[in-house]
């Protein structure tokens, strides 16, 4: 979401930047696209803020896209028109307008976080500093999106995804249609044609893999196309029913006015982000948005409400006001450890609000006074800095030795996230491959030496995690440990047909594959001794509970002892927020209901009677003993986490001190896992 140029400020500019203007060929400048701005952010900002209210209000973006992409093209048409366009001055001015406020907003975020951020939170922030400062955090974002990517809500700067989807446009766009000009193509024939192959690749990819489509470039394209094709045909009158456009009536126009404002207000009522967006919903902010520009500033909707002054100031602020709230909240939400109070909520839309005042009165149009030149120059080196800055952060992991979270060093060590270091090493994945994995949301592939497999581990992330301590422990780790896959090998081995398959490692028939890959390295080596089987489901169903036995024989026919670890109990939030942290004390004592354990083993009490009857040389081993003691449990040991993230797994120290009790009970039930 740019700010564009507005020619009402022409007053206050630097004569150099009102030379530029004339050569680029700037519109005249229109409140109401202003008004449209302000009810574009407000949307977004109160739908951040307070979502139940308005859960449609994330579509205001695709109104900015709309709109940055007819100002933008009415830009460039204007300046091949009068063969007065420069890239350099383009751009230039892009610098002069996106650095200052952005700027801002990285730095005082980065000095933020130094103060109020764990190492593994700095050291995000940092990425996406590196990310923002280069205008690809979509992409960025893109590659982190996956089921356990952490929560939205926690990314500080996830809203840049957007600046960078509109900077990519503004890099490319002016390139295509200076090319096309030169090549006496027809721009609006282009402009068809792109938008087309755009929204194709919307609404054909949004089902099977909507994060893509959401985040990517040529997927989101389309709408600012939309607003590029509204700047021809503006400034083209005699194309598309030039007759009936000369003659529109007052009434129609504003007719249409109100057309384009129901079909905004639809969208904030009526998408959510249950809806497979943008796909074929977006077609309602983006047609709305079209409509209302082309209605013209002489609508009576335009006119007496888009443009009146206290939406015009919003407008006006709109880019600065959409930078700020996001980080705003974004901390409130890490610090509180959950979604902060309302008043917390609107204390922090309302100083975003002051903050995007004072960026723009203090900030931005003081700049303007500055030859634009030397702006760009001295913005642009900042803007590297920042960008190394941010790099440095990301690369030396969050700065851990911040004297404001040194206090927290050895407990903040446990969260790192739920892909850590044990999650794959090169070895593994050169010695068991199986094809598509590099597509795949996530893939563990961990072994503890490079030699044939004695101990596999099988089953989702929550068999990786056991990884740590059975690789550190001393009566275990004298096994070559294996821990590959990362479905569930009691759910189906396929997806109902029809199903598409996705990014996720488990659908359609992967869950197969992947059986079929351990099978091969079971038969092909010959040394695998046990399997543990972990990941389950807490609360299966009977058809479940036949698949997972039927697996287990397929297993025991190969020579392997199986071992089942009945699911363990989670805390169903971030265990971050159970230690203090700067600014804020505990807010959880990280307890968890014993009843929550006695379901587990309920639900399980059959199916081991059911297995083992079957199945005589199964073991299960109940993991939660580590977690409960005299009917208390808890994901606290000695003052360390037994979690590191808001899903569920174990923290390396838990990892650890569960092998400690695993290695005790096996010296009974599974004694050639240990050492002898």
């Amino acid at each position: 979401m740019t700010m564009e140029l507005r020619d009402s400020m022409t007053s206050i500019s630097h004569p150099q930047e009102l030379e530029a203007k004339a050569r680029l060929g700037h519109p005249k400048y229109r409140p109401d696209i202003d008004g449209m701005r302000a009810i574009a952010v407000l949307s977004v900002v109160l739908f951040h803020a307070f979502p139940s209210y308005i859960k449609g209000g994330f579509v205001g973006v695709d109104v900015f896209f709309v709109i940055s992409g007819f100002l933008i093209s009415s830009i460039i048409f204007g300046g091949l028109e009068r063969k007065s366009f420069s890239f350099g001055e383009f751009y230039s001015r892009r610098v002069n307008r996106i650095f200052p406020a952005l700027l801002i907003v990285l730095f005082a975020s980065w000095a933020f976080g130094w103060f109020a951020l764990f190492a593994d939170e700095f050291m995000q922030l940092g990425k996406h500093i590196a990310g923002g400062s280069v205008f690809v955090s979509n992409l960025v974002l893109l590659s982190e999106s996956g089921y356990f990517d952490n929560s939205a809500e926690t990314k500080i700067l996830l809203h840049l995804w957007s600046l960078g989807i509109e900077e990519q446009f503004y890099l490319l766009w002016p390139l295509i249609l200076w090319a096309a000009w030169k090549a006496r193509l027809n721009a609006l024939i282009l402009i068809v044609v792109v938008a087309a192959i755009s929204f194709w690749l919307n609404v054909s990819n949004i089902k099977t893999d909507s994060v893509s489509v959401f985040y990517s470039p040529q997927t989101r394209f389309w709408e600012l196309l939309a607003g590029s094709f509204l700047a021809y045909v503006t400034m083209n009158k005699d194309v598309l029913l030039p007759t009936w456009r000369a003659t529109a009536s007052p009434v129609i126009r504003n007719c249409q006015s109100f057309a384009g404002m129901a079909m905004l207000f639809v969208a904030f009522s009526l998408v959510t982000k249950n809806n497979a967006f943008p796909g074929w919903w977006a077609l309602l902010p983006t047609i709305g948005s079209v409509m209302i520009i082309a209605a013209g500033p002489h609508a009576w909707l335009n006119r007496s409400i888009l443009s009146h002054r206290i939406l015009v100031f919003i407008g006006l602020i709109s880019f600065p006001l959409y930078l700020w709230h996001w980080p705003l909240l974004t901390f409130a939400r890490i610090i509180e450890s959950g979604t902060p109070s309302a008043e917390i909520r609107l204390a922090a839309v309302a100083l975003s609000v002051l903050l995007a005042w004072m960026t723009y009165r203090f900030i931005e149009i003081p700049l303007r006074n500055i030859g634009s030149r030397t702006r760009t120059i001295a913005l642009t080196i900042l803007m590297i800095g920042m960008g190394i800055t941010g790099y440095v952060t990301y690369k030396f992991n969050g700065l851990p030795d911040r004297g404001a979270v040194k206090f927290s060093e050895k407990v903040n060590a446990q969260f790192v996230g739920p892909l850590w270091q044990y999650t794959k090493n090169d070895s593994c994945m050169a010695k068991h491959p199986m094809a598509g994995t590099a597509d795949f949301g996530w893939w563990f592939c961990m072994e503890s030496e490079d030699a044939n497999p004695t101990l596999m581990l099988i089953g989702t992330s929550f068999a990786n995690h056991l990884y740590a301590g059975l690789a550190q422990n001393p009566e275990t780790k004298q096994n070559t440990i294996l821990s590959i896959g990362t479905c569930d090998p009691a759910n189906p081995d396929t997806a109902p047909e029809g199903t598409p398959v996705t990014t996720h490692p488990c659908s359609g028939d992967r869950p197969l594959q992947q059986k079929n890959l351990i099978n091969d390295i079971i038969d092909k080596s010959k040394t695998v001794k046990y399997a543990i089987i972990d990941g389950l489901n807490p609360q299966p169903d009977a058809a479940y509970a036949a698949r997972l036995g039927t697996y287990i024989g397929q297993l025991e026919e190969k020579g392997v002892g199986v071992i089942v670890f009945i699911p363990h109990l989670m805390l169903g939030y971030d265990a971050k927020g159970c230690f203090a942290r700067p600014f804020k004390s505990p807010i959880n004592d990280c307890t968890i209901s014993h009843e929550q354990r006695e379901g587990i083993d309920k639900a399980y009490a059959p199916i081991i009677a059911e297995i083992t009857k079957a199945h005589p040389d199964v073991r299960f081993f109940d993991q939660n003993q580590m977690l409960c003691k005299d009917e208390k449990c808890t994901g606290i040991q000695d003052g360390m986490p037994l979690y590191r993230d808001e899903y569920g797994h174990y923290s390396e120290f838990g990892s650890v001190e569960l092998a400690k009790i695993f290695a005790k009970w096996a010296k009974d039930n599974a004694p050639g896992l240990l050492a002898q």
